[in-house]
C-alpha cells in the first residue's frame, strides 16, 4: 500500500473517531435525540452556516462518488456515502479517496 493510501485511510479513522467522540458525548449529556442535535447545530448562525456548508459539501462529494463509480465500476467506492451522512464529510472523503487509489479489477 503506498503513503498515499495510508495517509488517505488514517485520515478516514480519524474522520470517524474525533467528530464520534464529541456526538457521544453529547448524546450522553443530552439523551438520544436526533430532533435534538439538529436543534443544537442550528443554535445560531455561525453553525447553521457551518451545516449547511458540511451538508453542500457532503452532496457534492456523493454526486462525484456516484459520477465515478458509475465511470470506474467501482462498487465498492459506494460505502463512502453513507459514511459520508451517517459520520460526516471528514470521515466520507478520505474513505472515498483511500477507496478511489485503490487498483480497480
Amino acid at each position: 500500500m503506498s503513503p498515499l493510501r495510508l495517509v488517505y485511510l488514517a485520515l478516514a479513522v480519524w474522520g470517524a473517531i474525533h467528530p464520534m467522540a464529541y456526538f457521544l458525548r453529547w448524546f450522553g449529556e443530552n439523551g438520544w435525540s436526533l430532533a435534538g442535535m439538529i436543534e443544537a447545530w442550528h443554535v445560531n448562525d455561525a453553525t447553521s452556516g457551518l451545516v449547511w456548508d458540511l451538508t453542500i459539501a457532503a452532496t457534492a462529494l456523493t454526486v462525484w462518488i456516484l459520477a465515478e463509480v458509475w465511470a470506474r465500476k467501482n462498487w465498492i467506492a459506494l460505502i463512502a456515502i453513507p459514511a459520508t451522512f451517517g459520520i460526516g464529510v471528514s470521515c466520507g472523503l478520505p474513505l472515498y479517496l483511500f477507496l478511489r487509489t485503490a487498483r480497480v479489477r
